[in-house]
């Protein structure tokens, strides 16, 4: 069984559209994971989760759209999206929410907030799909398609990376806001590296923030995000697949990251050239 892996929105932080950034695309994180007869995980709601949310009422499926949508964290380039997901405002609709407590703030009362009538005309109890929110603990996650086990990452507040074991074996694990280096204090544990390297191995298809240049990760160091070199070492220390790099920064233009990715090409080339890498860009299908 094929599993289809569709980039909607790669940038990290705000959208960038424009002219400079048409090739890679200007949206924020969202990726939609499809298995071959059609279950569909939805990894994070950034603003790339408006065309997915069209593209999806375009289809009209018999049954509606059944979509798993599982939230890294809460920050706005993550949910920004959500108030204009298309399959939202249709009736028999099936739609279930997941996502991490920030605190003791559950991501049900985030998204209120995030719909609250002084901001937006809908609440979001006033939808006509049927939604429900559910919060990610320990236990795995299980959906119709895959079985989706979590744990948290180096990132301010609490967030959360995925891994999804699709049919046939297949393994995707999806890291948006990560920081690799030194910089900063965070709530992971000990050992934390070593835990995490375990979690993503040997993966089909590492997605993995890649923000920075080498030159630009020493001056953000505590802001939670990685290097494209980071990237490409911890893909290749975890025996991953492929790496797909994700999280753009808004400031680097369609010729930047057109440079970031060969340079990432070159470390996994030096490392045994056993990594595939690419630099994620709005529309690129990848099939596992």
């Amino acid at each position: 069984m094929t599993i289809g892996v569709t980039f909607w929105g790669v940038r990290g932080t705000i959208p960038s559209p424009g002219a400079h950034t048409a090739r890679y695309g200007g949206n924020t994180a969202c990726v939609e994971v499809r298995t071959g007869d059609g279950h569909l995980v939805i990894l994070d709601a950034g603003t790339g989760i408006r065309g997915l949310g069209k593209h999806l009422a375009g289809l009209k499926a018999a049954d509606g759209v059944r979509a798993h949508i599982v939230l890294s964290h809460a920050h706005w380039d993550h949910i920004q999206g959500l108030p204009y997901f298309a399959p939202f405002f249709t009736r028999g609709n099936v739609i279930t929410v997941w996502g991490p407590k920030q605190g003791d703030v559950e991501m049900g009362e985030i998204l209120r907030q995030l719909m609250q009538p002084v901001v937006f005309p809908v609440p979001l109890d006033a939808l006509a799909a049927t939604l429900e929110v559910k919060h990610v603990n320990a236990d795995p996650i299980e959906t119709e398609g895959c079985t989706i086990t979590s744990m948290r990452v180096r990132h301010p507040a609490v967030t959360l990376g995925y891994r999804l074991a699709m049919p046939g074996g297949v393994s995707i694990v999806y890291v948006t806001d990560d920081e690799l280096g030194a910089g900063g204090q965070y709530e992971v544990g000990p050992k934390w590296r070593e835990r995490f390297v375990e979690f993503i191995g040997g993966a089909d298809l590492l997605v993995h923030d890649a923000m920075y240049t080498p030159d630009e990760v020493r001056t953000h160091a505590g802001w939670g995000h990685s290097s494209y070199a980071e990237a490409v070492e911890l893909a290749a220390e975890a025996g991953v697949k492929q790496l797909a790099l994700f999280h753009h920064e808004p400031e680097h233009t369609d010729a930047a990251m057109d440079t970031v990715e060969d340079k990432a090409q070159e470390i996994a080339i030096k490392r045994g050239g056993k990594v595939r890498i690419v630099a994620a860009a709005e529309g690129m299908r990848i099939s596992l």
